[in-house]
């Protein structure tokens, strides 16, 4: 049986490491840092922050934040400001955002929670990237 979590599963500090393919570069980065999602008046408003590596350039601070929230049996993610970026199903979770006239997919796995992650593709004639991040709850971040 395939794990599917809830919205509160997620609340709480995770160590994230990202890596992201860019092959319109032809670079790799690399992201460290840790995410907490803690409790908001709609969800879970999410929080990110590390250090970013791109290629032969330097290492930079990274930052981000969104908001997921439950949203007729799937979870929702908005943007920090509050605009939609993507939804999906916890059992089936794949989502899709348009960002003209590029795309964005991305699947989720969560068969090996609490460890779970996110792989991003990202196509179009302005970009061309994989983005994988791995999450682990930060006790058990060793």
């Amino acid at each position: 049986m395939r794990f599917s979590p809830q919205l509160a599963d997620f609340e709480g500090l995770w160590q994230l490491r990202r890596v992201i393919q860019d092959r319109m570069g032809k670079t790799e980065g690399r992201f460290e840092g840790r995410a907490v999602f803690r409790p908001a008046p709609v969800g879970l408003h999410y929080h990110e922050e590390g250090h970013l590596k791109l290629g032969p350039g330097p290492e930079m601070k990274a930052v981000r934040d969104y908001l997921w929230r439950e949203a007729d049996g799937r979870i929702a993610v908005d943007y920090g400001d509050g605009q939609p970026f993507h939804d999906f199903d916890p059992v089936e979770p794949e989502a899709r955002h348009r960002c003209a006239p590029d795309e964005y997919r991305v699947r989720y796995d969560f068969s090996g929670w609490p460890n779970w992650s996110a792989v991003w593709v990202v196509s179009g004639p302005r970009k061309d990237y994989t983005m994988i991040s791995r999450y682990s709850r930060e006790s058990d971040a060793g």
